[in-house]
Protein backbone atom coordinates (compact mmCIF):
# COMPACT_ATOMS: atom_id res chain seq x y z
CA UNK A 1 0.00 0.00 0.00
CA UNK A 2 1.62 3.59 -1.86
CA UNK A 3 1.36 6.17 0.65
CA UNK A 4 2.34 9.76 0.88
CA UNK A 5 2.55 11.52 4.23
CA UNK A 6 3.28 15.41 4.18
CA UNK A 7 4.95 17.10 6.95
CA UNK A 8 4.88 20.87 7.71
CA UNK A 9 2.61 23.66 6.96
CA UNK A 10 1.46 26.00 9.99
CA UNK A 11 0.65 29.84 10.48
CA UNK A 12 2.77 32.41 8.93
CA UNK A 13 3.05 36.25 8.59
CA UNK A 14 2.65 37.66 5.14
CA UNK A 15 5.84 37.85 3.99
CA UNK A 16 7.34 34.85 5.62
CA UNK A 17 8.58 31.32 4.75
CA UNK A 18 7.67 27.88 5.30
CA UNK A 19 8.70 24.28 3.93
CA UNK A 20 6.64 21.36 3.42
CA UNK A 21 7.95 18.11 3.02
CA UNK A 22 6.51 14.61 1.52
CA UNK A 23 7.53 11.19 1.60
CA UNK A 24 6.02 8.25 0.07
CA UNK A 25 5.95 4.47 1.99
CA UNK A 26 5.07 0.98 0.43
CA UNK A 27 6.57 -0.66 -2.06
CA UNK A 28 6.74 0.50 -5.66
CA UNK A 29 9.43 0.33 -8.62
CA UNK A 30 9.92 4.16 -9.04
CA UNK A 31 8.25 7.47 -9.02
CA UNK A 32 7.68 9.49 -12.11
CA UNK A 33 7.07 12.56 -11.36
CA UNK A 34 6.28 14.66 -8.20
CA UNK A 35 4.43 17.78 -7.56
CA UNK A 36 2.49 19.86 -5.15
CA UNK A 37 -0.80 21.42 -5.25
CA UNK A 38 -3.46 23.68 -3.22
CA UNK A 39 -6.85 24.24 -2.73
CA UNK A 40 -8.52 27.19 -0.87
CA UNK A 41 -11.92 27.26 0.53
CA UNK A 42 -14.62 27.42 -2.60
CA UNK A 43 -11.71 27.29 -5.07
CA UNK A 44 -10.65 24.46 -6.97
CA UNK A 45 -7.18 22.27 -6.71
CA UNK A 46 -4.31 24.12 -8.48
CA UNK A 47 -1.13 23.06 -9.17
CA UNK A 48 1.74 25.30 -7.47
CA UNK A 49 5.01 23.48 -8.72
CA UNK A 50 5.59 20.49 -10.33
CA UNK A 51 9.20 18.61 -11.12
CA UNK A 52 8.64 17.04 -14.23
CA UNK A 53 9.61 13.34 -15.99
CA UNK A 54 12.10 15.57 -18.17
CA UNK A 55 13.76 16.51 -15.09
CA UNK A 56 12.61 20.08 -15.00
CA UNK A 57 10.70 21.97 -12.55
CA UNK A 58 7.34 24.11 -13.33
CA UNK A 59 5.62 26.62 -11.95
CA UNK A 60 2.16 28.85 -12.49
CA UNK A 61 2.87 32.07 -12.62
CA UNK A 62 0.85 32.40 -9.62
CA UNK A 63 4.28 30.96 -7.33
CA UNK A 64 6.89 31.18 -9.84
CA UNK A 65 10.11 33.15 -8.23
CA UNK A 66 8.61 32.36 -4.82
CA UNK A 67 8.19 28.52 -4.26
CA UNK A 68 11.15 25.98 -5.18
CA UNK A 69 10.00 22.86 -5.77
CA UNK A 70 13.12 20.14 -4.32
CA UNK A 71 13.77 16.32 -4.73
CA UNK A 72 16.38 13.88 -3.33
CA UNK A 73 17.42 12.15 -5.95
CA UNK A 74 16.73 8.13 -4.64
CA UNK A 75 14.97 9.39 -2.44
CA UNK A 76 11.15 9.07 -1.34
CA UNK A 77 10.94 12.64 -0.34
CA UNK A 78 10.26 16.20 -2.10
CA UNK A 79 10.26 19.70 -0.47
CA UNK A 80 8.07 22.42 -1.58
CA UNK A 81 9.86 26.17 -0.22
CA UNK A 82 7.64 28.66 -0.02
CA UNK A 83 8.81 32.36 0.58
CA UNK A 84 7.38 36.10 0.46
CA UNK A 85 4.34 34.37 1.47
CA UNK A 86 0.63 36.51 1.08
CA UNK A 87 -2.38 35.94 2.44
CA UNK A 88 -3.72 34.94 -0.90
CA UNK A 89 -1.38 31.45 -0.62
CA UNK A 90 -3.48 30.50 2.75
CA UNK A 91 -5.00 26.81 1.09
CA UNK A 92 -4.90 23.59 2.28
CA UNK A 93 -1.60 21.89 0.22
CA UNK A 94 -1.81 18.31 -1.12
CA UNK A 95 1.66 16.45 -2.08
CA UNK A 96 1.22 14.57 -5.51
CA UNK A 97 3.35 11.81 -6.73
CA UNK A 98 2.60 9.58 -10.16
CA UNK A 99 3.98 5.58 -9.16
CA UNK A 100 4.85 2.97 -11.17
CA UNK A 101 3.54 0.02 -8.53
CA UNK A 102 4.00 -2.83 -11.11
CA UNK A 103 5.94 -3.18 -14.30
CA UNK A 104 2.61 -2.10 -16.14
CA UNK A 105 1.05 0.02 -14.11
CA UNK A 106 1.16 3.77 -12.62
CA UNK A 107 -1.14 5.30 -10.53
CA UNK A 108 -2.03 8.64 -8.73
CA UNK A 109 -1.14 9.07 -5.36
CA UNK A 110 -2.21 12.39 -2.88
CA UNK A 111 -0.59 13.30 0.89
CA UNK A 112 -3.55 14.26 3.72
CA UNK A 113 -3.29 17.62 2.64
CA UNK A 114 -1.72 20.00 5.31
CA UNK A 115 -2.98 23.53 6.35
CA UNK A 116 -1.08 26.67 5.71
CA UNK A 117 -2.39 29.82 6.96
CA UNK A 118 -0.78 33.46 6.03
CA UNK A 119 -1.69 36.02 7.85
CA UNK A 120 -1.64 40.05 6.58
Amino acid sequence: QVQLVESGGGLVQSGGSLRLSCTASGSFLTINSVGWYRQAPGKQRELVATWRTDGNPYYPFTTKGRFTISRENHKRTWALQMSSLQPEDTAVYYCYALITVESTVRRDYWGQGTQVTVSS
